[in-house]
């Protein structure tokens, strides 16, 4: 629940290598500095090790860490993969996809995806373009939100 003038607690999720999520979370961190608490939930250590890099105020790795911390997050971000079971090579658990789903926190999802699925009417645009959209819209809604 949020509550006015709270500190915004933001889950960046990735897996893999982490690349996305670290992305999302300098960007994040350039804009809003400490106005927002960033976890980095990563389906690996490596991921979670890469977004940590980012400056994610807080990390943790793998299913039971994702399931249980995104229950109390205001908002979740990371590729659209993250609500897919067995993505990202199946380190999506379906335990994950379902906890992120069913999450009361604003999902904001980048149209990126490695499996056999296509977003019809989603522009094809580069990664940091994407994300730069998704903070200046969506989140800078959640931030600001009074």
């Amino acid at each position: 629940m949020i509550y006015e003038n709270q500190i915004k607690t933001i889950c960046v999720i990735d897996g893999q290598g982490g690349g996305i999520g670290a992305t999302i979370i300098k960007k994040v961190k350039e804009r809003y500095q400490e106005q927002v608490q960033v976890l980095a939930l990563g389906t690996n250590a490596i991921a979670t090790a890469q977004m940590l890099k980012a400056r994610a105020n807080r990390g943790a790795s793998g299913p039971n860490a994702i399931v249980q911390t995104v229950k109390r997050a205001d908002a979740i971000i990371g590729p659209v993969s993250i609500i897919m079971p067995h993505a990202m090579m199946g380190e999506v658990t379906p335990e994950i996809a379902e906890a992120i789903a069913l999450s009361p926190a604003k999902k904001l999802l980048i149209p990126l995806t490695q499996e056999n699925i296509e977003i019809t009417g989603v522009v094809s645009s580069p990664l940091p373009m994407l994300v730069d959209e998704l903070i200046d819209t969506a989140l800078e809604q959640l931030v600001t939100q009074r």
